[in-house]
């Protein structure tokens, strides 16, 4: 991995976990996702018309087709995530889906794309997934009782959805040459026509959280396509086996935050996977060079 692909990544991360603060804050649901999602839309216009002013974009039906896609995967995302938290408990879920994406990403990558990442890189990515498994709560599991199956099945296929977005826009941001602002501008109008039809019906609820979370909002469709459209970059340049599992770094970052800022859980605790996340993308950035 190169030192530009790092510091995507890195900026990424810290982005990432602001825009998941913002959102965790305003304790969002699916009209909430419309809320900032038709907001990115509008906020992003400017710079896709520059874009398109200063590099002319041909968009054809197989364009339209890719980036409907890409819609269809990010908003499938956030709705089987829900399920999930709705279904059994964010320490089951959330460790399930940000530890198998990764993994799933990096198997998929290797079969359909042809990489054939270093064995330090898959190293490195196997330190990061379990310093993420651990970081969110996945290591309670035996002090716990057995978690619902419901909710080991919905955490298991939000993994399945990261693993496929995370291949799909690859495809799309290479072989398909699709300017990354163009892809999740495209990505989030296709979001704000799925999730219209609910939004419509929750008018009440949509007014309550424009009325009491809109500075999150707002801050939520800026940072968000900000965070992915460094990391679509980074793809463009680096292999998904890279890609996948540095990216979770932004899971590390989010819990230094929650630790100094909304006084969550204890740093000694997270001091070993966090050591293993930072161990697992020094072996990455080591051993990164593109096959």
């Amino acid at each position: 991995m190169t030192l530009f692909a790092l510091g995507l990544l890195l900026a990424a991360a810290f982005i990432h976990a602001t825009w998941n603060l913002l959102l965790k804050r305003a304790e969002g649901g699916p009209v909430f996702q419309w809320l900032f999602a038709v907001l990115s839309v509008v906020l992003y216009l400017p710079a896709v018309l520059a874009l398109s002013w200063y590099r002319p974009i041909a968009v054809d039906a197989t364009v339209v087709a890719v980036i409907a896609g890409s819609s269809v995967l990010h908003t499938l995302y956030y709705t089987v995530l829900q399920r999930g938290y709705r279904a059994g408990d964010l320490s089951v879920v959330y460790p399930l889906a940000r530890g198998t994406g990764p993994f799933l990403a990096v198997i998929g990558a290797m079969l359909l794309l042809g990489e054939r990442p270093p064995a330090g890189v898959l190293v490195g990515g196997t330190f990061i997934i379990l310093g993420v498994f651990v970081l969110s709560g996945g290591g309670g599991w035996a002090r716990a009782q057995r978690p619902s199956r419901p909710a080991v099945l919905y955490g298991l296929a939000t993994g399945v959805v990261i693993a496929s977005y995370t291949l799909w826009d690859k495809n799309a941001v290479t072989a398909m040459s699709i300017a990354p602002l163009l892809l999740d501008w495209g990505t989030n109008c296709g979001r704000s026509v799925l999730l219209a039809p609910v939004a419509l019906r929750r008018r009440r609820e949509l007014r309550g959280a424009w009325r009491d979370h809109r500075r999150e909002a707002l801050g939520v469709a800026l940072l968000n396509p900000l965070a992915y459209i460094l990391v679509l970059t980074a793809l463009q340049i680096t292999p998904v086996s890279h890609i996948a599992p540095a990216r979770e770094i932004s899971i590390l970052v989010g819990a230094l935050m929650g630790i100094r800022l909304l006084g969550e859980g204890s740093a000694r605790v997270r001091l070993p996977p966090a050591a293993s996340m930072t161990l697992g993308l020094i072996l990455i950035v080591m051993n990164g060079s593109a096959p």
